[in-house]
């Protein structure tokens, strides 16, 4: 019995911390900006990720990938201005998946068709997977961010 009762006091303490944890967690909440940022009841927000792979044409010269890649850097940049691509950037090592995009879009044929719009893609210098992704809706604030941060673009 009073194994019993242990138990029982040890789990009325962990549900009380627990639901006061709970409660501290929502303090913070912002229903406005969540309906603007369409998160759900955990703040998370469906997009699609674009793997970009290396593609399967090899380009060796060096004034044709220049003017590849800049025009590919200026689509990113339209897409974000957009709001459809809230995330790209390069992984800094030397692999065949080269980098991501993170689309706010709803469908993958929707990401497929504003990845057709890339120069790199149409030029076959790069490739891309497209895959259903699940994360934070609050990732759709960093493109906003990042303009505040950036002293130069990219693309020039």
């Amino acid at each position: 019995m009073i194994k019993t009762l242990f138990t029982f006091l040890l789990s009325a303490i962990f549900i009380g911390a627990h639901a006061q944890d709970a409660t501290k967690a929502n303090q913070g909440y912002d229903a406005a900006l969540a309906k603007k940022l369409g998160a759900d009841e955990y703040g998370m927000h469906k997009y699609i990720m674009a793997f970009l792979k290396t593609g399967p044409v090899n380009i060796t010269d060096n004034a044709q990938l220049a003017f590849i890649q800049k025009g590919h850097l200026k689509n990113i940049m339209r897409l974000a201005d957009e709001g459809k691509l809230v995330v790209a950037g390069p992984f800094m090592d030397d692999q065949p998946i080269e980098g991501i995009f993170i689309f706010n879009v709803a469908t993958i044929e929707e990401a497929r068709a504003l990845t057709e719009t890339d120069p790199a893609i149409k030029a076959g210098v790069l490739a891309m997977e497209l895959r259903p992704f699940y994360c934070s809706a609050a990732l759709q604030e960093v493109a906003g961010i990042h303009k505040k941060i950036a002293k130069k673009s990219p693309a020039e």
